[in-house]
């Protein structure tokens, strides 16, 4: 498969990627889920299967950039919890690629999205009705974290879209904002470098791509420190409604174009 370059672009298509690359540090160290907008972008300036090779180093440096700001709130246990069922998603995501085309990537990953979130809100309101959480330990919780978990690999592997899938699973599981931003960083982090292996082996990253995304890269910094700033005026409640606006509208763009 051919990858991009930086030569490729006309100046107008920089321009929109390079915006989409700011608002990937935005979501990384602010709103979670946000940077569904940059994948459908970069889908909209490449060839969509390119894209997400070429979007893939773009989200690690924001990775970096969160675990820079936000690592002494991670919460281990819960990466722990979701790791393995992570690895047989990638797995499947892989093999979902060898065959699927961009509409049927874009329909799939936005229908999950949608269901995602409907199933999201209709816990958080009925634990609202009970008065309390459901705990982390419990048999329903430890397969939930499955589900997520299997839905997260498959999702980012596939269109680097994990991030609406996991703040989900995040929100359902009571995180505070700045522990929802540390765990969440350590978890993009680590799945991220660990899917550069499978897209290189797709085609979908070589030499000639990387130097567009060293250029890309540049623009993912002020972003980051954007949303590092607008996190500390950013209530916890409009945090998540935000949150999950970003997810449905990310699934919508998937589902509509």
């Amino acid at each position: 498969m051919n990858t991009m370059t930086l030569w490729d672009i006309s100046p107008w298509g920089f321009a929109a990627l390079a915006c989409a690359a700011l608002l990937v540090g935005f979501s990384k160290t602010a709103v979670s889920g946000a940077n569904t907008v940059s994948l459908a972008i970069f889908a909209a300036v490449l060839p969509a299967r390119a894209s997400t090779g070429i979007l893939l180093p773009v989200l690690i440096t924001g990775d970096v950039l969160a675990v820079l700001t936000y690592r002494r709130h991670a919460h281990w246990p819960t990466l722990w919890r979701l790791f393995p069922a992570v690895g047989a998603g990638v797995v499947l995501g892989t093999l979902f690629l060898v065959w699927a085309d961009d509409g049927i990537v874009r329909t799939s990953i936005g229908a999950i999205l949608l269901l995602m979130t409907a199933v999201t809100l209709w816990r958080r309101r009925r634990a609202d009705r009970a008065g309390e959480p459901e705990t982390e330990t419990t048999p329903a919780a430890r397969a939930r974290a499955r589900s997520y978990g299997v839905l997260g690999g498959f999702t980012t592997m596939v269109a680097n879209a994990g991030g609406p899938v996991m703040s989900m699973y995040l929100l359902s599981a009571g995180f505070r904002k700045l522990g929802f931003l540390g765990t969440s960083a350590f978890f993009f982090l680590i799945v991220n470098v660990a899917k550069v292996p499978f897209s290189a082996g797709l085609g979908l990253i070589d030499g000639r791509s990387l130097l567009l995304d060293a250029a890309l890269a540049l623009f993912v910094v002020p972003g980051a420190f954007l949303g590092k700033w607008a996190v500390h005026h950013i209530n916890q409640r409009l945090f998540e409604r935000l949150v999950i606006v970003a997810t449905v509208v990310g699934a919508l763009q998937l589902l509509l174009r």
